[in-house]
Parts: C-alpha cells; structure tokens; sequence
C-alpha cells in the first residue's frame, strides 16, 4: 500500500448517494483536507449536470480542500489533479505510453476516456470529483455526438485495481503536485501537463454553450486556457468542450 499523505483524511463509504454531495455535506465543519471514496453512488452526476455512470468496480471519489487564492487559481487544480491521474495510472499499470490528458479535465487511455474530473466550490472549499472506469465503461450508446468512446483499465489492459488500491496511489500522487503547485506556481505543473497532452499540434473543436471554434491545439497558457490557431489568429479558450478531428 502506497504511504497516505499527511495532512489528508480519507472516508470510504460502501454506498452514498455522491460523494460530490458528500463533500457538500462535510463542507460546513471540515478542517483540512479529506478525500471521499464511494464503492458505489447511486446519485453520481458529471460536467454540466451529465449523468457519471458509477457501478461497483470502477472509482468514485472526491477530494474537499480548504480555497486558496483567486477563483481562477482554485479552478487551476484540474491539472494538478490530471497529472495526479496520470501518475496513479502509470504507477498501477506500469504503461505509461497508454495514457493521455485532454483539456481541460479528462483522462485518455489508448484514446478512449477512462478517467473525468469536475470541480466545485462550496463555501470556503475546493471540491474536486474524480470517476474513472477502472472495471467497466459506460454504454457508448449514452454519450452524446462526437464524444470520445469509453473504456476501462481492465479492458484496455487486463490489469485489475480496487477502488481503495486507486485512492492510495491517487492522494499520493495528489499531494506530491499540490505541494509543487503551492511552491512555485502553475508553470512547472503546465509543462508537465504538456508533456502528456493529447492531439497537441492536431485540429480539434472547442464547443461552448453559444458557439464553437475550430483549430489547431497549440499550448495552454499561464492561466490554463487552451490555445488554438485559427485563421482568424491564435484563440484562447476559457472553458469548453473539446472534440478531436478522425
């Protein structure tokens, strides 16, 4: 078993309704840092409200943190959290050329999503919720146009991981970056996030709410937009949906 980190709690839960709710809930009188773990929701729910599809077997959980910093520092926390993933990953598996991140809060596994991150604030915290399909992945069926296929570790790899055995190398790996984040800033933390970004110098879309931009994926920047090169000229993109191109 990986070392727990000091400074964090750790709550494993057989079933809960979220642990995003969870955290809610511990909002009010948490101190410090806690990770949740759920062995099953039965309420779980993804970016812009999107149903997360949480049997047994796969990992539900969410870290709860004390806010520091500006809103926009706080939502840096989804690369700090998506190298967190790589590394867990990495570590479990032991195929490091397998695995991919993509802007802003998704992790790729031979291409295919294994792994989303979805940020909140609730009060005076950071509430950071993780799903990943380590045994199973959702019905291709279920997904929206364009979206990238699902799958799972042990799909993909034949390699089994326990939910608990997830957690321990991903709150280790978690506190590792946190306190490289805190020490010297985002620039570290974007250049290792770059080392391992998907489709970069590939043509992908950004779809928002209102509208959508086609371009080439160049860099993200010191505030952790995407950047595409368009015919109009370079474009920084705060929030979206990313889709690749073939």
């Amino acid at each position: 078993m990986t070392d727990w980190p000091q400074g964090y709690g750790r709550h494993v839960f057989d079933s809960i309704d979220s642990t995003l709710s969870e955290a809610a809930r511990m909002a009010p009188t948490l101190r410090g840092s806690a990770w949740i773990l759920a062995q099953e929701q039965t309420a779980a729910r993804g970016r812009r409200g999107r149903s997360w599809s949480t049997p047994r077997g796969n990992f539900a959980g969410t870290l709860i943190t004390p806010r520091t910093g500006s809103p926009a520092n706080a939502a840096l926390r989804s690369f700090v959290a998506s190298l967190a993933l790589h590394d867990a990953f990495v570590a479990l598996t032991g195929k490091p050329e397998a695995f991919a991140l993509k802007w802003p809060n998704d992790v790729l596994l031979n291409g295919g999503k294994v792994a989303g991150i979805l940020l909140e604030t609730h009060g005076d915290h950071l509430v950071i919720g993780i799903g990943v399909n380590l045994a199973h992945a959702p019905d291709p069926a279920q997904l929206e146009a364009r979206a990238l296929a699902p799958v799972s570790v042990v799909g993909e790899t034949g390699v089994q991981i326990a939910p608990e055995a997830f957690l321990d190398a991903l709150a280790a790996a978690y506190a590792r970056y946190e306190t490289q984040f805190t020490t010297y800033g985002f620039a570290p933390i974007r250049s290792a996030w770059l080392s391992h970004a998907a489709r970069i110098g590939e043509v992908v879309t950004a779809r928002t709410m209102r509208d959508e931009t086609v371009g080439v994926f160049e860099d993200v920047d010191a505030d952790g937009n995407l950047i595409l090169s368009t015919p109009k000229g370079r474009v920084a993109i705060t929030a979206a949906d990313v889709y690749f191109e073939g």
